[in-house]
């Protein structure tokens, strides 16, 4: 380590557990975060001013005025401009060094398997059901980390999957539900800080993991209601496992 990452990581490595060896570990891990919107931007911030070595961002859309309320990456004049180049901007900003890979594409079947290949950990920060579970499986057949979160209007949950060591996403929510079924933030709204928390808390997922640190929250799902400023532990199921898991080689 220099002199320089040495003091810009200095509460870091005074914290126990973790030290210069395990700041180490974290300027030379690879994270890839899926979504760089209410739930990316907070993660990806802390995940680069942690010094998580790697960071690649998936994400095809464009930045919005609408997005500015909870998207913390972006600013009025990205507007328009895709949101992993706006994104990239703001890390690159906080980290000069940060070594960022962009990718401008929405994650499907075909490219989820090369996309997600050798990454230390995934944050699943998306919008959709179609592609929680996309990430999920992927995760799942390759033996990959992940932290998946959702929010809706004042509350939010997340829970994090290791392949083997619990239950992961589809186990619990079995398949993607039928169109309608569940509202969106666009009908019903999304308080910003909400997004902001539970991103944090999926960015410190991945430096525990990384770091092997403290209790993940494997076969926990953690949900937070902001309006009444609660947070409650659900704990799952060890025993079902889905046919992703079950077919696991």
């Amino acid at each position: 380590m220099t002199d320089t990452e040495r003091e810009i990581y200095r509460r870091n490595i005074l914290l126990e557990g973790v030290g210069e060896e395990g700041q180490r570990r974290l300027l030379e891990s690879r994270v890839l975060v899926v979504g760089a919107g209410g739930l990316g931007s907070p993660a990806l911030f802390y995940l680069a001013a942690a010094g998580v070595g790697e960071i690649a961002i998936v994400d095809a859309d464009r930045v919005d005025l609408s997005n500015l309320q909870r998207q913390i990456l972006h600013g009025r004049g990205d507007v328009g401009h895709p949101k992993v180049d706006s994104a990239g901007r703001s890390l690159l900003r906080l980290r000069p060094d940060l070594r960022l890979t962009l990718h401008p594409v929405r994650l499907t079947e075909d490219n989820a398997p090369e996309i997600l290949r050798g990454f230390d950990f995934v944050i699943e920060a998306t919008d959709n059901f179609q592609s929680k579970f996309l990430v999920n499986d992927t995760c799942v057949r390759s033996g990959t980390a992940f932290s998946h979160a959702g929010i809706l209007g004042m509350c939010g949950q997340t829970m994090t999957v290791v392949p083997g060591k619990g239950p992961c996403y589809r186990c619990v929510f079995e398949d993607v539900p039928p169109a309608g079924a569940v509202k969106t933030t666009s009908e019903v709204g999304v308080m910003g800080s909400v997004a902001g928390v539970l991103g944090a808390v999926q960015a410190t997922e991945a430096i525990k993991h990384i770091l092997n640190l403290g209790r993940l929250l494997v076969g926990r799902l953690l949900t937070w209601d902001a309006l009444s400023m609660t947070f409650r532990e659900v704990e799952l199921p060890p025993g079902r496992q889905c046919p992703v898991c079950c077919g696991r080689t």
